[in-house]
């Protein structure tokens, strides 16, 4: 091993260290060791053997004594402690906490790899100095003694000096050989930095708030509110105007009353209806308090064809006692909205509107959270994006102020609370309704009904009357939110990403270890382990440099396997007073007026993982004609050009902040400052979670788990608890006459952090043009993704961008995907996530997936390889985990591994099918992945059916969600119709089951149930290594007939896979019946991959000839089992030599 040693000057607070660049087996890497490392001053100055000489020469003079031990405090106080690469979400806790400026922290890591902290160093270099400080006194001792005492003291001094050198060369060695590069095979590294200033927990501690739905001196707006009386009312073909005005005298309960409104309804198109409500008096000082602005969120008009009287619903009015509104389906007279029995509220800072609901209602979306897709009658969401992990029922990443109402009703119109009974025919209707409103929301489910509460912005109110859930998707994503990106193929291919990668060699492994595994990898993701100090469009020159990492992109390139890292929301804030800090993507954003401002038009400056960090204005950008985007776009096209990205992964896009306010603004030439949380791995925050169950199979590890939870929850230095009670105080505020008060509305929302500052960019700073972030909080995620989808399109051109971001609104899903965010290994969160993707099928984001196997915490052999067989079935598979946590690549365990291949096997046939469900939602809006009751509207035992879900009409999946479990409960919908279901394995058909009737179902660990749905053909394609091999490997079909008329059909969608406007395209239109199996060709896209069979199951006879596009086909060709009902045609290939479906055929046979 060689050493090469380079000392770094910081000014002020940053403090001197030292790089100790090693090459190891052909690697260099740099390891920052504290300048507590007694050589390390000497090594700059002539090389250590010249310093050691030094060292033993004669004791000298005391001045040398004295300079040294001068030496030794200056390095002391230089030998700031290492930081760790990235500070985690503490997802338990659900947000995080900084520390006020203070003292330098140190921290280390745990796991295979021990990284020692300059803490260790420091804490034996002061007993060495006062060592030091004794050899000293002995030599000043000696000098004024006699010959013989001095002679004697003098031999004490120096063995003492020589003691103190040698124990700090080793503790610099210990330092140095602690640390080792991250292995394949290790839990997590960590990679360490120079010393930093740390916050304090304090700088992300809000007002201590109370939610108003608990606050016991809370006021009901309902009981002391006038409502309002509706004036001037005018009506035309297609839309109702009045004035609304006051009732009474303003209560002003929490906010100032407005006392003039105005209302518009329009009948927009046959099955939409617009209720807005807002103040007639609006002007530039106030506009964006209550209007929505359209180039940010766009809204639709009226159809040409529209009209009250075509309307599938209509709306009705009254003033008795105050003015309310009534919403009504035509066809049934059922009521669907009402504020009819309650009054209006509408403050400057509080509006609230009321619902009563039919009992036992079904309502679904109003996300993002983590909840059953059913939400049931006793739950408040708050729609206000926070970074808090997947806390259950908590306000999370993403707004959707939509639902999805469902309601049964008996053949003779009478609605059905509780529609249980299965001999009864019951027929659903579902609506749906949405709130097109960024403020801060609060929306109330009881079992009386809704209430809708928001800080700001209006009533602008879209009704969609179905009748079907997917026809209420299919309008909203056409009409108002946009329809969603259509994806490249590749995207559909298996995602491993973790964080703790620690460098190219590391992530190159991965690639290998999947190859050799023999499981199928289409994308490595890197987390921000591969950045310079975490900040944007960098990476670490050793670690991640850009010339390694050319090399290895264009090997995995050449494999067609791709490569995502991530992308932070905040920028770093260079030290203005250290040259060497300087980052150019700040400074061309400065230039750009791309950032937020404080209300004094200074820099808004919080902080993130990098330090203190500005956050870019997209509201300005949008609003105010800033260089935001262009900037972005910039900074992502230059990136681009020195590593080579296929997609980007962007995060921290609620957006973000470790601190309540401008914390940084008169603390930048602390930069780069460390936030304080404990990191994954850390003492006091080891990775000791398991799944449930994990001491039924792994009792040992189980009991050693527990107890270093134990431990580490309750440390003995910890002081007992008080067992007095005091009176907690809350922070309340009143409304202040013509002023809002932006920091603490007067009505607290249920907001999971409290303050909204907390954790949060604080709702006072300022975008350019003088817009608030109270007013847009909201919509920053969704921005980012604008920007980053026009960035991609710069990088790309012609090609779909491929984004998944953590933060959504109403809309992203037409640039951008969505994972689930900080989810838990836990089995709680594996089923979890089912809801999680229906629900984002409502907000029209297809493209959804979770961390498979679980973020936070630590798998377990049967958690991951049950999960990642579940997640094989979402449109986005990827796994990801935590620092800290053991690895958890499905090739980690045998069992894993080969389900895994199980699973991915049947994803990799079903991938044309999952890509014409795509385009599908791309051109007409139609979902992906499928709640039971969307599929089968009439059956309401499937209302809350969350444990099942279909992919697309055609495939069901019922996973295993229990530990332990080897057989798992199903139910088979559409009994009634006398559906039918062919198990995906043997291909043989589903025994006949009652309606609603749960049936065991065999599941040994390595199984998942899969099921074909009688009545559909799909076209597959047969597994490979990647998704371009799998392209080009021969086709298949599978025809399931249906029970009744022998009759099955389908379609398949063929582009290139990856143009924004592909050249040539084809819809392929599939038909079966007892007689035949068809193709139809629409297009001309060139696919000259051949067909090589054709699978028919359920087909009630055997052939006894067969032609192929009028050509008699040999018996030897097909072959019909009659136990099964099946039909295998093989051996076609010959027959397509240029391509399955380059044109039109057809199978026929006769009886």
């Amino acid at each position: 091993m060689q050493l090469q040693c380079r000392c770094h000057g910081r000014p002020h607070s940053q403090q001197s260290r030292v790089e100790v660049r090693a090459s190891l087996e052909g690697q260099v890497v740099t390891r920052v060791v504290p300048r507590s490392f007694n050589g390390q001053h000497h090594l700059t100055r002539g090389g250590p053997q010249d310093n050691v000489m030094t060292m033993f020469s004669k004791l000298g003079p005391p001045r040398l004594y004295l300079s040294r031990l001068l030496t030794y405090i200056i390095l002391l106080f230089c030998s700031n402690e290492l930081v760790l690469a990235r500070q985690p979400p503490d997802s338990s806790a659900g947000i995080y906490r900084s520390r006020e400026l203070s003292e330098a922290r140190p921290v280390f890591g745990l796991g295979e790899q021990r990284v020692y902290s300059s803490r260790f160093s420091s804490q034996w270099t002061l007993p060495l100095l006062l060592l030091e400080c004794l050899a000293i006194g002995l030599i000043f001792y000696g000098r004024q003694q006699g010959r013989q005492v001095s002679k004697r003291v003098g031999w004490a001094a120096l063995v003492t000096g020589l003691f103190t050198m040698v124990c700090l060369y080793l503790l610099a060695a210990f330092s140095l050989v602690g640390r080792t590069l991250g292995t394949d095979s290790a839990p997590s590294t960590v990679e360490t930095h120079a010393a930093q200033v740390t916050l304090s927990a304090d700088v992300d501690i809000g007002q201590n708030v109370i939610p108003n739905i608990i606050d016991p001196q809370a006021v009901n707006a309902q009981s002391v509110c006038p409502g309002y009386i509706a004036s001037d009312v005018q009506t035309s073909k297609t839309s109702l105007t009045a004035n609304l005005n006051l009732a009474g005298r303003p209560c002003n309960v929490y906010g100032n009353d407005v006392e003039s409104l105005s209302l518009l309804v329009e009948y927009q198109a046959d099955d939409r209806l617009h209720v807005q409500i807002q103040p007639r008096y609006i002007g530039p000082a106030n506009e964006t308090w209550f209007i929505l602005p359209e180039a940010m969120i766009p809204k639709p008009g009226v159809d040409a064809n529209a009209s009250e009287s075509s309307s599938e619903i209509e709306l009705s009015w009254s003033n008795e006692p105050s003015f309310s509104f009534t919403v009504k389906r035509k066809a049934t007279n059922d009521t669907l909205f009402t504020t009819a029995g309650s009054v209006l509220v509408y403050e400057d800072q509080f509006i609230e509107f009321v619902s009563p609901l039919p009992e036992n209602y079904n309502l679904y979306g109003l996300g993002e959270v983590i909840h059953g897709f059913r939400l049931g009658n006793n739950l408040t969401r708050t729609l206000f994006n926070a970074d808090v992990g997947d806390v259950i029922d908590a306000n999370i990443y993403g707004s959707h102020a939509i639902y999805h109402d469902t309601r049964y009703f008996t053949e003779d119109g009478s609605y059905v609370a509780d529609a249980t009974d299965t001999s009864v025919s019951y027929i659903s209707y579902t609506h749906g309704v949405f709130l097109r409103n960024a403020h801060a929301q609060e929306i109330l489910l009881q079992p009386s009904g809704i209430t809708w509460r928001t800080l700001g912005g209006s009533i602008d109110l879209y009704f969609y009357a179905g009748p079907k859930a997917e026809d209420v998707t299919r309008s909203y994503q056409v009409s108002m939110v946009g329809l969603p990106a259509m994806q490249q193929y590749w995207t559909l291919g298996f995602h491993q990403c973790r964080w703790g990668y620690t460098n190219w060699s590391v992530v190159e492994g991965v690639v290998d270890s999947f190859a050799k595994a023999g499981i199928p990898l289409e994308t490595m993701w890197v987390d921000i382990d591969y950045m310079d100090a975490y900040k944007d469009y960098t990476v670490d020159p050793v670690r991640f440099g850009y010339e390694e990492g050319a090399r290895f992109l264009a090997r995995l390139h050449a494999n067609n396997q791709h490569f995502v890292p991530i992308v932070d929301s905040a920028i770093y804030f260079p030290n203005p007073e250290n040259a060497s800090d300087a980052y150019p993507t700040f400074d061309r954003g400065v230039s750009a007026n791309a950032f937020m401002l404080n209300p004094d038009g200074s820099l808004y400056v919080g902080s993130v993982w990098p330090g203190y960090t500005v956050f870019p204005d997209w509201v300005g950008a949008v609003l105010n004609g800033t260089g935001t985007f262009d900037w972005w776009k910039g900074e992502m096209s230059m990136w681009h050009e020195q590593l080579q990205f296929d997609g980007i992964w962007i995060d921290m896009s609620e957006v973000s902040s470790f601190c309540v306010g401008s914390c940084g603004s008169k603390n930048v030439t602390l930069n780069p400052v460390h936030p304080p949380f404990e990191l994954p791995g850390e003492p006091g925050n080891l990775i000791v979670n398991y799944p449930e169950g994990f001491d039924k199979t792994n009792a040992t590890e189980a009991a050693s788990a527990s107890s270093a939870a134990y431990t580490q929850n309750h440390p003995p230095t910890a002081a007992a608890a008080s067992s007095s009670t005091s009176t907690e105080s809350y922070y309340r505020t009143t409304p202040t006459p013509g002023v809002r008060n932006i920091n603490w509305p007067p009505y607290s929302i249920n907001n999971f952090a409290g303050d909204l500052a907390v954790h949060a960019v604080s709702p006072n700073a300022t975008h350019h043009g003088g817009y608030l972030e109270y007013d847009f909080h909201n919509l920053f995620g969704h921005q980012i993704l604008n920007a980053t989808h026009n960035a991609l399109l710069s990088v790309f051109p012609g090609k779909r961008p491929f984004i998944i971001g953590r933060s959504t609104f109403a809309g992203s899903g037409k640039w951008a995907g969505h994972w689930g965010g900080d989810n838990y290994s836990e089995w709680l969160y594996m089923f979890l996530a089912i809801p999680q993707a229906l629900s984002n099928a409502i907000f029209g984001i297809p493209m959804f997936g979770p961390d498979t196997c679980g973020f936070s915490g630590n798998t377990d052999m049967e958690l991951c390889s049950r999960w990642m067989q579940l997640s094989a079935f979402f449109p986005f598979y990827r796994n990801h985990n935590v620092l800290g946590a053991i690895s958890q690549e499905p090739y980690r365990w045998a069992a894993v591994a080969e389900a895994t291949r199980t699973a991915m096997s049947i994803r990799f046939q079903l991938l044309p099918y999952m890509y014409t469900l795509l385009a599908r939602a791309h051109q007409r809006g139609d979902t992906v992945m499928r709640a039971l009751t969307w599929e089968f509207p009439n059956e309401p035992w499937l209302a809350d059916a969350d444990r099942q879900f279909m992919l697309g009409e055609a495939v069901m999946i019922t996973p295993v969600l229990e530990q332990g479990a080897s057989t798992v409960s199903g139910v088979f919908p559409g009994a009634r119709e006398k559906t039918v279901w062919y198990d995906w394995y043997s291909q043989t058909r589903v025994a006949t089951t009652q309606p609603g009737q749960n049936v065991s179902i065999d599941a040994p660990l390595g199984h998942i149930p899969v099921y074909l749905r009688g009545g559909n053909v799909l076209a597959v394609q047969e597994p490979a290594m990647t998704t371009t091999e799998s392209r080009q490997k021969p086709w298949g079909v599978l025809a399931a007939m249906d029970g009744q008329q022998q009759h099955a059909a389908g379609e398949l969608y063929l582009d290139d896979g990856e143009s924004i406007n592909p050249a040539t395209s084809s819809w392929i239109s599939l038909a079966a019946d007892n007689s035949s199996v068809r193709a139809s060709v629409r297009g001309t896209y060139q696919d000259q991959s051949p067909l090589a069979n054709i699978t028919v199951m359920g087909l009630a006879t055997a052939p006894r000839s067969m032609k192929l596009n009028g050509e008699m086909l040999d018996a030897s060709y097909w072959t019909y089992t009659a136990e099964k009902s099946l039909l295998v045609v093989s051996g076609l290939e010959t027959k397509f030599r240029e391509g399955a479906f380059q044109k039109s055929w057809s199978l026929l046979w006769s009886h």
